[in-house]
């Protein structure tokens, strides 16, 4: 039977979609906080976020992620079982003698995922954090670095995605697009393997040895929690990524990922590397939870399996 099947990829369109819905507010507070000046903390940032903008502040930029991550997450869960599942199959072992799930097949799996995430990912990324951050107010002192013939605060950059990408499209060009994808790639590569690993082996460890597949709580609970490692331990790329695609809504500031991070350090210290992890330890439960368990009922329902099953 051939390794390749498209049931994967629509269940993790699925899953995506349930995961940016549920995500989407905590993940503008996470980036407010790591790209965007004058928050103390997490519960500050979401005070000031309502105040300024309402409870439509937290799902600034949503329209595009959610047309878009839900391809992207598409991808990545097609790949990762796509591969795992071809690389199980051409393993030059006998079936019975080998384990279920091979270490070394997820974590292939897991770093080809990982690649494949950036040059699909990367302008998704990018464009939901320009437009989470065109309402985030600037210092003054760093207005000299690039004007605009908008006042700075008072107008949105951007009137929406399409605006967006035409206007990196026109200033930037195609590579404007990707800025911040080498520090993504440092993020995503080790992030999945973080991400699909623990999943796959919490879940059957979860999973008493009677069933012969995880139940839909197994998967709630073994994809929160994977979700929460993944994220939380990716925080500090990931502070360097959400500064990096962020830079350039009004103000051109780093020359790239070691200068960023040499700006950040000098600036703000080895904290600064650690923005965020709480709201990206706790928004990565539920968001993974629910993309797990969406990719999972999904692909149940399409194999009109009785069971869950495992990517």
């Amino acid at each position: 039977m051939s390794s390749f099947q498209l049931e994967d990829f629509a269940a993790g369109w699925i899953g995506g979609a349930a995961s940016v819905i549920v995500g989407h507010p905590l993940d503008t507070v996470k980036t407010r906080l790591q790209a965007g000046v004058g928050y103390r903390n997490t519960l500050n940032c979401i005070r000031m976020v309502y105040k300024r903008e309402s409870v439509f502040g937290f799902f600034k930029g949503m329209s595009f992620p959610l047309a878009s991550i839900a391809v992207y997450n598409s991808v990545v869960f097609g790949v990762f079982s796509n591969t795992q599942r071809f690389l199980s199959q051409h393993r030059c072992v006998e079936p019975e003698a080998s384990p279920r799930h091979s270490l070394s097949d997820l974590l292939l799996a897991s770093m080809v995922a990982g690649m494949v995430s950036v040059g699909l990912g990367g302008p998704v990324d990018l464009i939901k954090i320009r437009l989470q951050m065109q309402t985030q107010p600037f210092q003054e002192a760093n207005l000299s670095l690039k004007s605009r013939a908008v006042a700075l605060g008072e107008q949105p950059a951007y009137q929406g995605p399409l605006h967006c990408i035409a206007t990196i499209m026109r200033t930037e060009g195609l590579a404007g697009l990707y800025r911040g994808a080498s520090a993504m790639l440092l993020r995503d590569i080790p992030g999945y393997c973080l991400y699909f690993i623990p999943y796959v082996f919490l879940s059957e460890w979860i999973t008493p040895e009677a069933c012969a597949s995880p139940s839909p709580c197994a998967v709630w609970l073994a994809g929160g929690m994977a979700g929460a490692i993944s994220w939380g331990t990716a925080t500090p790329m990931d502070v360097v990524k959400s500064r990096l695609q962020a830079d350039g809504v009004y103000l051109n500031k780093y020359k790239g990922v070691l200068d960023c991070i040499s700006q950040s350090y000098q600036q703000e210290g080895l904290k600064v590397f650690f923005r965020g992890i709480t709201v990206n330890a706790v928004r990565g439960f539920p968001m993974s939870a629910a993309m797990f368990l969406g990719y999972e009922l999904s692909l149940q329902a399409l194999r009109g399996d009785q069971a869950v099953t495992s990517p």
